[in-house]
């Protein structure tokens, strides 16, 4: 591998990962007019922040855990991100179920002291208890946009339908769906209209300190090349200890928690646009959410993890355990061969010495060495708070660099993202105008992909024809020469499972001639 000299002059920061914390970091530091470079070894989300599932909110099931701090630091979150990313975030209204027998594994804080003061419940969730609950969770956040929680007779509403007969009663409640790997995009490509450099299937080998500077290696493009930095920002994810011990040469003074969570996409399960909150007897629970108008999300699992996280995926008994799990509330039971899709991810989280994988802490942890040219580490976090937790790790990155400029990114929108909460249905109206030749389920889905960029990623186009070739599922030529040219796709795999979800309508041949148009035109 050729060696290339180190360029000139330094940056301030050097990133090392490109998941939402990275990235969030990166467009940070960027913003308040350091220099910073950022190198991924894959794709851009390509691990952790592709594999959530999806969602802006406050983790109301934290609560029985008395994690109340991060969940009103999440709750208030939600709607600042709301505002700069309404095309790829919208409010989202999810119910939640109740019978007088329902009974739950009892390790939590709350059902310990439930026990305690309360035995004669045995395991049982009194009504009064969700309803404080949910009182809490629409009042610890100042919620502005969304609306609060009300009560549903199942009997009588159209979110009882799909569900079991013994489920007359439920709560509905607030938050926010997020396209998880095109927030990771637009983060980075406001990072770099700031001025970072984006480096991805760039690989940092090696670390090193020397003098007052980290001397970073990294394999790009077949070859060797050097960088200095000032300050190294490890936000490497699952591999945050490799990144320390084996690129660093350090030893790691915090450890993480390797949690996987698998997910199950299925046709759709129901003919609403509300998602379900579902508790389970083991204590845990899972969503079941209207995907992609066509499919239903079912997860999530929380399974300690070994290996590689890049190998993570939903094992069979993952998928019959939510399959099972969901069937306890569907009327019609749901199946292995119900799904479609099924995907995996591992939680990097920070070990506070939990007794389990749904009791470890969602919440982050930022260690700084500074013995020497400073490291920062990230463990930890949740996709809801990468925005604060990127303004943590600025105030202490600040003291080192001389940072003056303060917090900025609070109501900055992210691109396409710069018109209002309620918006959509007026873009669409003016897209449908300028191109009629598009179906509507495209017109949608090109607003809630690129917001008012969409006209741009079109062109001046007046037909079809001028869209270029046709891929299948709505996605043509025009629109992957955007993806390739502005948001750092090189695969079929970047564009149909990341950029967008369009490999779950396309074929295997689709998407093979996809690949095969892409590695044409040099991409990879």
């Amino acid at each position: 591998m050729v060696s290339e000299p180190i360029p000139e002059p330094a940056y301030d920061v050097f990133v090392i990962g490109g998941g939402i914390n990275g990235v969030g970091i990166a467009r940070d530091a960027a913003g308040r007019g350091l220099s910073v470079a950022l190198a991924e070894m894959g794709d851009l989300a390509q691990a952790t922040s592709s594999a959530s599932t999806k969602l802006f909110h406050g983790g109301l099931r934290y609560l029985e855990y008395f994690e109340i701090g991060l969940v009103r630091k999440a709750l208030v979150e939600r709607e600042v991100l709301l505002r700069a990313m309404p095309h790829i975030s919208w409010p989202m209204r999810f119910v939640l179920p109740w019978h007088p027998d329902m009974r739950f594994e009892g390790t939590t804080p709350t059902s310990r002291l439930l026990s305690v003061v309360m035995p004669w419940l045995r395991g049982r969730r009194p009504a009064w208890l969700i309803r404080f609950g949910l009182f809490l969770y629409d009042h610890l956040g100042g919620r502005r946009i969304l609306p609060g929680t009300r009560t549903l007779d199942l009997g009588r509403d159209k979110a009882g339908e799909p569900l079991m007969s013994k489920f007359q009663r439920a709560w509905e409640y607030s938050d926010c769906w997020v396209q998880d790997a095109r927030l990771v995009v637009l983060n980075a490509r406001d990072a770099e209209a700031r001025g970072a450099k984006i480096m991805t299937r760039a690989k940092v080998t090696e670390a090193r300190r020397d003098g007052d500077a980290w001397e970073v290696t990294v394999a790009l493009n077949g070859r060797e090349k050097r960088f200095r930095a000032r300050m190294l920002v490890n936000a490497g994810g699952p591999w945050v200890e490799s990144v320390i011990r084996d690129v660093a040469h350090l030893e790691p003074r915090a450890h993480i928690r390797l949690v996987r969570g698998s997910h199950i996409v299925t046709r759709r399960l129901f003919d609403h646009d509300r998602a379900y909150f579902f508790q389970g007897t083991d204590g845990r629970i899972i969503f079941a959410i209207p995907y992609e108008e066509d499919f239903t999300l079912i997860g999530t699992t929380d399974r300690d993890h070994e290996g590689d996280p890049s190998e993570a995926s939903c094992t069979d008994a993952e998928r019959d355990y939510l399959c099972a799990f969901a069937s306890q509330y569907f009327e019609r039971p749901v199946t292995p061969e119900d799904v479609v899709w099924s995907y995996s991810g591992v939680r990097p989280l920070y070990d506070d010495g939990a007794s389990s994988a749904t009791a470890a802490t969602r919440d982050y942890v930022l260690t700084l060495n500074s013995e020497g040219a400073p490291l920062l580490n990230v463990f930890g976090g949740k996709i809801t708070t990468y925005r604060k937790l990127a303004e943590a790790a600025l105030a202490k990155i600040a003291p080192h660099l001389g940072v003056t400029k303060g917090n900025w990114t609070a109501g900055v929108p992210l691109p396409g993202g710069d018109f209002p909460v309620d918006g959509v249905d007026a873009l669409a109206e003016v897209l449908a105008a300028r191109c009629p030749f598009l179906a509507p389920k495209t017109v949608r889905r090109l607003i809630r992909t690129y917001g008012t960029e969409a006209e741009a990623v079109l062109g001046l186009v007046e037909s079809k024809a001028d869209l270029g070739r046709d891929f299948g599922a709505g996605l043509t030529e025009r629109e992957v020469r955007w993806l390739m040219a502005k948001e750092y796709a090189r695969t079929a795999e970047d564009v149909l499972w990341r950029r967008t979800k369009l490999g779950l309508r396309m074929s295997a041949d689709e998407i093979a001639a996809l690949d095969g148009w892409m590695a044409e035109r040099g991409t990879t």
